[in-house]
């Protein structure tokens, strides 16, 4: 049974910043791509940022230069830094688990947590 564990999640002022968590128990972590998504009250799931087995990474242009994506394969585990937080990067955050060796494509997906960013 695949667990996917988010921490990190809060409330923050404008400017502020968070760290998201992600601890994954999947075979051949190492193999797959990660990937943070985010869902909005009203809108839809969106991509905020990934990172692949070659650890190169890629972001929405609405994060980019504000949030990093990293991965230790030591601990299966994924992080999103997130900096200079702005209200409208508050959102229910989701750590999703890539197909081994595939772009894009997801197995698993996290619970979701919460950021809350306020002006």
């Amino acid at each position: 049974q695949v667990q996917l564990v988010e921490s990190g999640g809060g409330k923050v002022q404008a400017g502020g910043s968070l760290r998201l968590s992600c601890a994954a128990s999947v075979r051949s972590f190492s193999s797959r791509g990660m990937g943070w998504f985010r869902q909005a009250p009203g809108k839809e799931r969106e991509f905020v940022a990934g990172i692949r087995w070659s650890d190169s990474t890629y972001y929405a242009d609405s994060v980019k230069g504000r949030f990093t994506i990293s991965r230790d394969n030591a601990k299966n585990s994924v992080y999103l830094q997130m900096n200079n937080l702005q209200p409208e990067d508050t959102a229910v955050y989701y750590c999703a688990v890539g197909k081994p060796f595939r772009l894009d494509e997801y197995d698993y997906w996290g619970q979701g947590i919460q950021v809350t960013v306020s002006s």
